[in-house]
């Protein structure tokens, strides 16, 4: 028997072993599916019925990248997902032929001037510049790997001039003085892993001028690892300063103050997609986290959803002179606007004591989350273009708006969004999810799980190896950049010389009927049941 004949043999043999244990595996397959009782369709259709489990797990991966339009998708679609790895990438996003909005949908524009600024003419800081790596695009052909250099880029910062530069708690001992209008949103260590807040950290220093808020988990070495200035939160869980009973630690508070990097102090009162108290899942709680937030490791951790130091807002504003006093930084808070109502109980305490917060940051319902609940993130607290106005009218009604900075959050990704909030009253802008997509997010929605397929969201040593901190960073930094360049270019546009001057007269508002609203108005028609 010659060698051909002998591998068509054994060819025949494996082929025919292979469709026997598939037919013993199917056979299997139907009687355990025929006498399972969870799954009605299993029952009914087995082994078939697997087949539409299959497609409903990889559903979400099927319309993200083949049946969702580039408008559609959500939290993000493809479109705004793009523009901000394009800014982080490239440090540029120029898109050709026109625009893919649609103009007879509602929406807010930006009034352009008949006689816009020139580049000579911004007020910006001439003297700051960066240097940041990007990537050139050489090609991009259909069947292979795009051909891409990696280059140095020099730029300047797009910082404020000296003159514009915000000043947060001017009455405190250490003030904290801002010249970028864009800061890092909170994001605990824990909720992401300590490679994506090194890479965060370090992005944010390259570009300097900003800020990033370590969110309510505490502050970490990770936070530190780029000298970038720091807000600390502190949440009702008092994790970084709480003693081992989960009481306020005062000695705890005053070690963090000492810390150069700290320039102000954050209380959350709540979040735009969790009115509630923080959650973390065991599996995300290691030893190190532990030691952090002074909690038992590997144990999930649920913070209160109020803080049991305080009760109404002169015991809060009490309780934020105290801080005041003890750190010599300022005390802000981070609240979600229900009704103009409480914006407006708010501003009259203020008011009426002389005491509260030197910021405020105002968090819309449409903001993100490591984790929550969809009754939470889908119907508590209004969106940020409801309560910007509500929280910035009632300050000026009251006359503290001038002690008192806005900080708005909530899907402010882009220069443009940037505008109008600052228009509709926010003076500083935090953004979350669009850095994280900077250091490789893909909107896997798995931020919960502690199994994020690219490192960003989880704690997991193995997932966090593809993070590559010295190449995410520089992604960061050329993506706020090109954010206040951005801002820069729509300033001169509005006939501006710098963002600081964005006022309601520079926004208008189209209807579905092409009718045009000035800002101004739809301002006052938000608020006028609150006087």
């Amino acid at each position: 028997m010659n060698i051909t004949n002998v591998l068509i043999i054994l060819g025949f043999i494996f082929f025919a072993l292979i469709l026997l244990v598939l037919l013993i595996g199917t056979l299997y397959l139907f009687f355990i599916d025929r006498k399972q009782k969870q799954h009605p369709i299993l029952r009914n259709y087995p082994v078939i019925g697997r087949v539409r489990y299959f497609l409903e797990t990889i559903g979400p991966e099927l319309r993200q990248y083949l049946f969702n339009s580039d408008l559609e998708g959500k939290p993000f679609s493809r479109e705004e997902y793009g523009h901000i790895v394009k800014k982080a990438k490239y440090k540029r996003d120029v898109l050709g032929f026109g625009s893919k909005r649609d103009f007879e949908e509602k929406g807010y524009y930006i009034r352009n001037s008949m006689f816009p600024k020139l580049s000579e003419e911004l007020k910006m800081d001439q003297h700051i510049n960066v240097t940041t790596n990007r990537y050139l695009l050489i090609k991009e052909p259909l069947f292979t790997q795009k051909e891409e250099r990696l280059e140095k880029n020099d730029s300047l910062a797009f910082l404020l001039d000296d003159s514009d530069a915000i000043v947060i708690g001017k009455n405190t001992k250490y003030p904290f003085i801002v010249k970028g209008q864009i800061g890092m949103s909170a994001m605990s260590y824990g909720s992401l892993g300590e490679k994506a807040i090194t890479a965060l950290s370090e992005g944010l220093a390259i570009a300097k001028g900003t800020w990033m808020n370590t969110g309510e988990g505490g502050l970490s070495e990770y936070h530190l690892k780029g000298g970038v200035d720091i807000i600390m939160q502190i949440g009702p869980g008092l994790f970084g300063v709480r003693d081992k009973e989960g009481n306020f630690n005062w000695d705890a508070l005053k070690e963090k103050s000492k810390i150069p990097e700290i320039k102000a102090f954050e209380l959350k009162l709540a979040q735009g997609a969790k009115t509630r108290g923080g959650h973390i899942d065991g599996e995300k709680v290691t030893e190190e986290i532990a030691r952090i937030r002074m909690v038992e490791p590997f144990k999930s951790i649920d913070s209160p959803n109020r803080f049991r130091e305080f009760h109404d807002f002169p015991s809060l504003f009490d309780f934020m002179e105290q801080i005041r006093e003890q750190t010599g930084k300022p005390v802000g808070m981070k609240v979600v606007i229900g009704s103009g109502h409480e914006a407006d109980e708010l501003a009259k305490y203020i008011k009426s004591t002389g005491k509260g917060p030197d910021f405020i940051t105002v968090d819309g319902g449409e903001g993100g989350t490591g984790a929550t609940y969809q009754e939470l993130a889908d119907s508590v607290g209004l969106p940020i273009k409801s309560a910007l106005p509500l929280m910035d009218h009632a300050l000026r009604k009251y006359g503290v708006r001038d002690q008192v900075k806005i900080i708005a959050s909530g899907k402010l990704f882009s220069p443009d969004r940037v505008a109008i909030a600052l228009a509709m009253g926010a003076d500083l802008v935090n953004i979350a999810r669009g850095f994280m997509i900077t250091i490789g997010c893909i909107q896997a929605l798995k931020c919960h799980s502690n199994a994020c397929p690219v490192g960003v969201a989880t704690t997991d040593p193995d997932l966090q190896k593809a993070l590559v901190i010295d190449e995410k960073k520089y992604r960061t930094a050329n993506y706020l950049i090109s954010m206040r360049e951005g801002l820069f270019r729509l300033a001169a546009a509005a006939g501006l010389d710098s963002p600081v001057h964005f006022q309601s007269e520079h926004v208008v508002y189209k209807d579905e009927k092409g009718k045009v609203w000035s800002l101004k108005e739809i301002y006052q028609s938000l608020v006028e049941k609150v006087d």
